[in-house]
């Protein structure tokens, strides 16, 4: 009974197992009204869902930054065919281009700052890690900065459950920044500084549900890292609630993570998917087990064991106040990464992260995470530094 229709029909809230989560009030929409927003990574799925909302709540200016050309386009041409009432600004630059960010801190005086531009994908961090620190790092202090320097009234960092106690250093760089953020914010007061910490976004680019569509629409097999593998899900509209929600509530410093519920396994999300799709499992499509990958774990935590958590209004919703570093610790992971500006030895990254983070772990799967850059590179810095 399999039909391509079915496949793309699938309803996303039928793979988590639970209710969709709802927050809408309206603090949130009185909030944002008449305020100009910057927006980072816009062309993304979370940053542009965020736009999409925004654009339903009366901002007086929207900031679209995003270094992808085709997909900032793409974004320009549905905003302006869905909101011609509304006054955009998309604007192509690197979050790492720090003259260019400033520039457009010059003209347009954001008063909201919604940092959704990063690197996320795990295996190509772990052979790449120079551009995770680059852009989540650097990129993150770059617009930090900027939000102090230019007054702006809230600063919203998008972080990431693989940023608790990581194995990956696309959690870690996200860690780093979650630092850097939360120390800014321990020291100024004309900003507001929040962390909002997401599960797994189903149907996100480059997540496992439009990648298991592709396989199950091809016959399979549908391939699952290790049966064991769990993950906490929430949908990209869940996200961007959690967002503009951290936005109007926060006091400044909090990590704002959504109680996702119970977090599901990979090898059921798949099953499930098959199923819906009017295929049975392991008969018509084949699952496969190809091994875990490099950074990977089994399991994601959503608070280190040193967080303390509270209570909200909403009991969907868990902050935590957990004992934020100074400005002078972030300072000092800051000038440590700049000293391996000019090397690309994934392993010296590896060993600077654990310097800088004692709970980083490297984890390299089941495949060898092979070196981008050879030879004797990793000695000269050391003599050097």
């Amino acid at each position: 009974n399999f039909s391509l229709d079915k496949l793309a029909n699938i309803d996303i809230h039928d793979l988590m197992n639970r209710e969709p989560i709802e927050l809408y009030d309206e603090h949130v929409a009185e909030t944002l009204k008449g305020k100009t927003m910057l927006v980072t990574g816009a062309a993304g799925s979370i940053g542009s869902e965020i736009v999409r909302k925004l654009s339903e709540h009366d901002a007086s200016l929207i900031i679209c930054v995003d270094f992808s050309e085709s997909a900032l386009y793409d974004l320009q041409q549905e905003l302006k065919r869905k909101h011609p009432g509304i006054d955009y600004r998309f604007i192509l630059t690197d979050v790492r281009n720090e003259q260019l960010l400033e520039n457009i801190f010059e003209e347009y005086h954001p008063h909201f700052i919604y940092h959704a531009a990063a690197y996320k994908h795990v295996p190509l961090m772990e052979e790449f890690p120079w551009e995770a620190v680059q852009t989540n790092v650097f990129g993150t202090l770059n617009l930090v900065r900027l939000a102090v320097r230019y007054k702006a009234e809230r600063f919203v960092f998008i972080s990431s459950d693989k940023a608790v106690n990581p194995t990956s250093v696309m959690g870690a760089t996200k860690r780093l920044g979650e630092i850097i953020v939360q120390a800014y914010s321990s020291s100024v007061t004309s900003t507001c500084f929040v962390v909002t910490r997401f599960g797994n976004v189903l149907g996100s680019n480059g997540s496992v549900v439009p990648l298991f569509k592709k396989q199950i629409a091809n016959g399979g097999p549908v391939t699952v890292t290790h049966p064991d593998m769990i993950r906490y899900f929430m949908t990209i509209a869940e996200a961007c609630q959690l967002v503009l929600e951290a936005s109007v509530m926060a006091e400044g410093g909090e990590i704002f993570v959504f109680d996702m519920g119970e977090p599901v396994k990979i090898v059921d999300l798949a099953r499930n998917m098959i199923r819906l799709a009017g295929y049975t499992p392991d008969v018509d499509i084949k699952i496969q087990f190809i091994g875990e990958r490099p950074g990977e774990k089994l399991y994601e935590d959503l608070f280190s064991e040193k967080e303390k958590l509270k209570e909200t209004h909403n009991d969907k919703i868990m902050i935590s106040n957990e004992n934020i570093q100074s400005l002078a610790e972030a300072e000092k992971i800051i000038n440590r990464l700049r000293t391996l500006d000019g090397f690309h030895e994934p392993d010296l990254y590896r060993v600077m992260i654990k310097e800088l983070l004692p709970e980083y772990r490297s984890v390299t799967g089941d495949k060898k995470v092979v070196n981008f850059v050879s030879g004797n590179r990793i000695t000269q810095y050391n003599f050097q530094n």
